[in-house]
């Protein structure tokens, strides 16, 4: 279990546009970060991004709209805490997927409830800030990342991932059936515009490298902050082909230090590998998919 970093960015996008709290063309402007009384919550890049719509928020992973799409700010109102972990249960965030292997681990998801209980404190809107950029107590696993990019990719469908294609017994193939966890998330306008969010990431954000694969794709970089001795964890979570999916990866890499530098590349890899290598090599065996 670790924190997500911004791999929880379109998730949180997702469940704003799906509750009206914001449209495709809602802009905020990004200066370097918000002030709430004493308190100041950055962007990562000093002076901010400028005017900033959904889509360059999830290309650039542009923190101060996360901010206000999900805690508010000033006359805002943004989300809350209570609809962006109903939105992130929707896309199987805080509990098992049901994998075919033992020990999976389901995460966490805060709670005004869960920090007055355990923490003894109040639920600040710092703490809707943290978590609407996959900081604080948000903890995921890679595998549910991946099952959340899986269902972005394929048009809003979660499915319970597993490992076993089927078992033979006595020369008889039985076929393991998918299971449908989720089908009805968000709209699916909604899935769209996280879609393209995702490939702007790819075309002018923070996973440019992508752009040198033989196909299109999409994606999102996270950088996780979880101490302040070691270095952040580096995420990079997306699919391609972007027109017509067939794979989904999720990249994390311990104290890797940023996603776009470290996780990224390595999916890059991987996914040159899939589309170059791995495709002739399928072709002339006799493995059926």
């Amino acid at each position: 279990e670790y924190p997500s970093g911004s791999t929880f960015k379109p998730i949180v996008a997702a469940a704003a546009l799906e509750e009206g709290v914001i449209s495709e063309d809602t802009e905020f402007l990004s200066t370097g970060g918000v002030q709430v009384d004493i308190w100041f919550f950055p962007d990562w890049k000093a002076g901010g991004h400028g005017l900033t719509d959904v889509k360059k928020a999830i290309a650039e992973s542009v923190n101060t709209f996360f901010y206000i799409i999900g805690g508010g700010y000033q006359d805002f109102i943004g989300l809350g805490v209570d609809r962006i972990t109903e939105y992130a249960r929707n896309f199987g965030f805080g509990e098992v997927l049901g994998i075919d292997l033992p020990n999976e681990a389901d995460g966490f998801l805060p709670s005004k409830r869960w920090k007055e209980e355990v923490k003894g404190e109040r639920w600040y809107v710092g703490d809707t800030y943290n978590t609407s950029i996959g900081q604080g107590d948000v903890l995921v696993t890679p595998l549910q990342v991946a099952a959340a990019t899986s269902a972005i990719a394929n048009g809003g469908t979660l499915y319970a991932p597993k490992v076993a294609h089927g078992f033979e017994d006595n020369g008889e193939v039985q076929l393991v059936e998918s299971t449908i966890l989720n089908s009805e998330m968000v709209d699916g306008n909604v899935i769209r515009i996280i879609q393209e969010g995702m490939r702007e990431t790819v075309l002018s954000g923070s996973a440019q490298i992508m752009q040198y694969l033989p196909v299109s794709a999409a994606g999102k970089t996270g950088t996780a902050q979880w101490s302040s001795i070691y270095e952040t964890h580096a995420w990079y979570t997306g699919y391609a082909p972007f027109e017509s999916p067939e794979i989904a990866i999720t990249v994390l890499i311990e104290e890797g230090g940023g996603g776009d530098e470290v996780a990224a590349p390595i999916a890059y890899e991987v996914l040159n590998w899939w589309f170059t290598q791995y495709e002739i090599d399928a072709s002339t065996s006799e493995i059926i998919d």
